[in-house]
């Protein structure tokens, strides 16, 4: 298609790949959902809350991304800035979740952590592997891989974590991992918003150009 008048770029083509993949990880995310926010409340666990609250935007994050692959780079780019502000949300309130947690001074159980953590990590790595070639795309297709990648790393961290419970009896390994997970909701929403934005900036000058 030509350009209109303000010579806005065309919409990139949907890429069909990208568009499997998407739903992919938008199944697997939205099952993990359920099953760590059912397991997190059983187990009295902050890392295992987080993470199902992570799966969660994740899911919506995918669903948004599946709406938005035809659009101009200026959508794309704001839906990705929207998606920024969420992943650093999510890092405020679990940092607000883990100071409820040591208030209240219950120690999860370390098992039903371990289990659901090795479950998730499985979870986040197939859908890593499948997101794995859209890393270096545009602002929201790196924003998807983003997720993924912070949710198998923050995986991890649960399993040490239950680990951690498990030899020591204290809730501290599961308030340091959530920690960690919530600074890197932090980092990776503070790089998509800063893409987002140069992507936007970028398209607003070749608008009046």
């Amino acid at each position: 298609m030509a350009c209109s008048c303000s010579c806005e770029p065309a919409p990139q083509k949907p890429n069909s790949k990208f568009r499997t993949a998407l739903w992919i990880a938008l199944i697997i995310n939205a099952a993990m959902f359920f099953v760590e926010l059912a397991g997190g409340a059983y187990a009295h666990s902050s890392s295992l809350w987080a993470d199902s609250l992570d799966f969660f935007g994740d899911a919506v994050n995918y669903g948004v991304s599946l709406a938005v692959l035809s659009a101009s780079l200026y959508w794309r780019a704001t839906v990705a800035l929207v998606k920024g502000i969420v992943m650093a949300t999510f890092g405020f309130v679990v940092i607000g979740k883990v100071i409820y947690a040591y208030v209240l001074g219950i120690p999860p159980e370390a098992i039903t952590m371990g289990a659901i953590g090795i479950l998730a990590l499985v979870a986040n790595v197939i859908s890593a592997i499948v997101l794995y070639a859209f890393r270096d795309g545009d602002s929201n297709m790196q924003s998807v891989w983003l997720c993924s990648r912070n949710d198998a790393i923050g995986n991890v961290a649960v399993i040490l974590a239950a680990v951690g419970v498990f030899g020591t009896g204290s809730m501290l390994p599961d308030l340091i991992v959530a920690v960690i997970m919530a600074g890197l909701g932090l980092v990776g929403g503070y790089q998509v918003i800063t893409r987002a934005q140069n992507e936007r900036k970028m398209n607003q000058r070749l608008e009046v150009n």
